[in-house]
């Protein structure tokens, strides 16, 4: 393959040699080498780093996140790239879905057909319980049980509109809260850090078939024993797993 000038690689990777150079400050992807000149080079694990790095900031992970990930010593890339292409399957399927809905709704519009308010909002809750079984399937039902596992998901297909609507406006509500905190080095354990474990209860409780205090805290510490999860809290803002986990082992006690 042979080495690339920062230049070619730009051009064959369409990231900008702004981007690279970058890169290579924050230690997510050095060049091959630096010659004489001052130019920076690059070779075929270079390239094979910056394929993973595009394929995980499509996914959006935050860039920490992905250095992480890259600089583990058990990295895999087959094992990356089979995760990759699960995920681009899974967002195929999330927007098939979304058209068949969209469609649906059009020939409502037009009069073609009838569509009930549930319909409406079937094509996404279908897709969170296919999200949730893919990433998490195998072990919530090992921990969990499958008669608890299938209620949960019933619950989820049971859920009106406006039901739905409060349950992802109380995700997006923790998401932001945490980031705030953690940007305001706030503690878990300050009324900040009440507030969040007890939406994050709520949320949780609109799934749950029986709620428990202690699964409850089982489940946040997985927030940091799960890379996935971690992923999830810290895309943005790196920290907010660690809080959610800790606010809820803290508050969720009182």
């Amino acid at each position: 393959m042979g080495e690339y000038s920062i230049k070619k690689l730009s051009e064959l990777a369409g990231v900008s040699a702004r981007t690279l150079r970058y890169y290579d400050s924050i230690n997510l992807l050095k060049p091959l080498y630096i010659s004489d000149s001052g130019y920076r080079y690059y070779g075929e694990k270079e390239l094979e780093l910056l394929q993973q790095i595009l394929f995980y900031k499509e996914r959006g992970f935050e860039l920490q996140t992905i250095a992480a990930i890259l600089y583990r010593e058990d990295f895999d890339v087959s094992a990356a790239l089979k995760e990759h292409l699960a995920e681009l399957e899974k967002q195929q399927e999330r927007t098939a879905m979304l058209i068949a809905a969209v469609k649906n709704t059009m020939e409502a519009l037009k009069g073609e057909r009838k569509m009930s308010d549930k319909e409406k909002f079937e094509a996404f809750k279908k897709q969170l319980i296919s999200d949730n079984e893919k990433r998490y399937g195998e072990e919530i039902r090992e921990k969990y049980g499958e008669k608890e596992v299938e209620g949960s998901n019933r619950k989820m297909m049971n859920m009106t509109e406006e039901d739905y609507k409060h349950f992802k406006e109380l995700e997006q509500q923790i998401l932001n809260k945490l980031k705030q905190a953690v940007l305001e080095k706030a503690s878990p354990q300050s009324e900040t850090g009440k507030e969040i474990a007890l939406l994050h209860k709520e949320w949780i409780s609109m799934t749950w078939n029986s709620y428990s205090k202690e699964a409850h805290k089982k489940v946040a510490k997985m927030y940091t024993a799960d890379e996935r999860f971690t992923a999830y809290y810290d895309k943005e803002v790196s920290g907010c797993a660690e809080f959610l986990k800790d606010a809820v082992g803290d508050w969720i006690e009182k």
